[in-house]
């Protein structure tokens, strides 16, 4: 049996690959994703997750999760881990780079659960246009 931290470095790395069903293989029928950003919103299973992630992974170019600090603690048949991480990609022709946490639940190898939270306001800041200067 994998340690979480594996599952969870793994979920992350696929990103990178680009392949839904990769991503979507990683976490529990019952899985739910949880978040807490401004821009971000929740989903409850693993179909409806396979559903959305073609529109991240179009959204975002060269996704990649730049790990931080990991933190893991077992408790009954299921392990957390918090993740704090750098988000980068390219968003149309911006490239981003976005600070967050997620904290995961894993069970038996599967990611049951997965809280996200993300600097929406620095997203916002590196993807909208900047705004003219007054000339007076």
């Amino acid at each position: 049996m994998a340690p979480a931290i594996e599952v969870v470095t793994a979920y992350l790395r696929a990103f990178s690959v680009g392949d839904p069903d990769s991503i979507a293989n990683m976490v529990a029928p019952g899985f739910r994703s949880e978040h807490h950003s401004a821009l971000g919103s929740d989903c409850e299973g693993r179909t409806e997750y396979r559903r959305r992630l073609p529109h991240f992974l179009e959204a975002f170019h060269d996704p990649r999760y730049e790990i931080g600090d990991l933190v893991t603690q077992e408790r009954d048949a299921v392990t957390d881990v918090v993740v704090r991480y750098l988000f980068t990609g390219t968003y149309g022709d911006t490239r981003v780079e976005i600070p967050g946490v997620m904290w995961f639940t894993v069970r038996d190898e599967l990611i049951t659960k997965r809280v996200d939270t993300w600097d929406s306001l620095t997203f916002l800041q590196q993807t909208e246009p900047s705004e003219p200067s007054d000339p007076s």
